[in-house]
């Protein structure tokens, strides 16, 4: 099935530029010439969609830095991120571009080592809770809310830091948040009465029309990265006795994910049919891909959360 693709006339022109350059390439194999040519093909799309970028050749950092914050919003392991930047390098060097491109060490976001599959990353209580209590210790109510957006609602980095007072206003009205996810997927998930607190909150202290975690003179990669830093700096202090999970904000949404589920269940729905409601809910594509998400729930149906 073809994903649609917004903006589709720039991936296009894109896509084209990116052909021309790939048609001239004599390095490499077969196979690190096709893994190399479908990373930039995902980027292309960010790009075009994120951006509306033009030309390949006006790459700058931010695109690069928003593009990792946002791929590790979606879990992909560090390994995989590095290949898409070592694939994005390599086209780079190959056109007249105008920007110089950071190095990993440079970069603004940091390439964190990461663990998928059937680990369980999702929080407990008693995490979640001890992280809003730093939040508010160092004066980060913003902090606190996206965090608890994420525990709620399930929402990733990148759809809490776009978030405006628009939308805070509406999700307000009509009891439910709606935001632009992946491939410009738009999605609503019904909000509680801790959601509606935080939304209130912001709405006091950030002006109509502006984002409600992003400062004007702050580029949004960089607020998710100090956002994600500050995680890294609690997460020794908080984490449970003896729990060996990986504590990031993507993990939050593997809370959501494992709660929803259960809840679903307890309320009589059948295993496949909340299964495809959580689905709907995260925003995926692919509902198999909840699977990794529910890693939380034990045999016997419990998530530690």
């Amino acid at each position: 099935m073809t994903m649609q693709i917004h903006n589709e006339g720039i991936y296009n022109s894109l896509i084209a530029q990116l052909d021309k350059l790939a048609h001239h390439n004599r390095q490499g194999s077969y196979r690190t010439k096709e893994r190399y040519y479908k990373a930039m093909k995902r980027f292309c799309r960010f790009l075009a969609e994120e951006y509306h970028l033009q030309k390949l050749a006006n790459v700058a950092p931010k695109h690069l830095n928003a593009y990792i914050a946002k791929l590790q919003s979606e879990g992909k392991s560090a390994s995989t991120i590095k290949t898409d930047l070592a694939a994005i390098r390599f086209f780079h060097d190959k056109m007249d571009a105008k920007h110089p491109l950071p190095g990993n060490g440079d970069l603004a976001v940091k390439l964190e080592r990461r663990r998928f599959g059937g680990v369980d990353r999702s929080w407990s209580r008693r995490e979640f809770g001890l992280f809003l209590f730093k939040c508010w210790d160092a004066g980060h109510e913003d902090y606190a809310a996206v965090a608890t957006l994420t525990y709620y609602v399930g929402l990733r980095i990148h759809e809490c830091f776009r978030l405006d007072t628009a939308v805070a206003e509406n999700a307000l009205r009509t009891g439910a948040i709606t935001v632009k996810g992946k491939g410009g997927k738009i999605r609503s998930i019904p909000i509680n009465e801790s959601i509606r607190t935080e939304l209130k909150k912001m709405l006091t202290v950030t002006p109509r029309g502006h984002k409600l975690f992003v400062s004007d003179d702050v580029p949004t990669h960089i607020a998710m990265g100090r956002f994600q830093q500050f995680i890294c700096a609690v997460r020794d202090e908080i984490r449970d006795p003896d729990s060996t999970r990986p504590m990031t904000h993507h993990g939050l949404r593997h809370t959501y994910a494992a709660r929803t589920y259960q809840e679903l269940i307890d309320s009589g729905i059948s295993p496949a049919n909340a299964h495809y409601q959580v689905s709907r809910l995260l925003g995926h594509e692919r509902p198999d891909v909840t699977d990794i998400y529910l890693a939380a729930l034990t045999p016997g149906g419990d998530s530690n959360g």
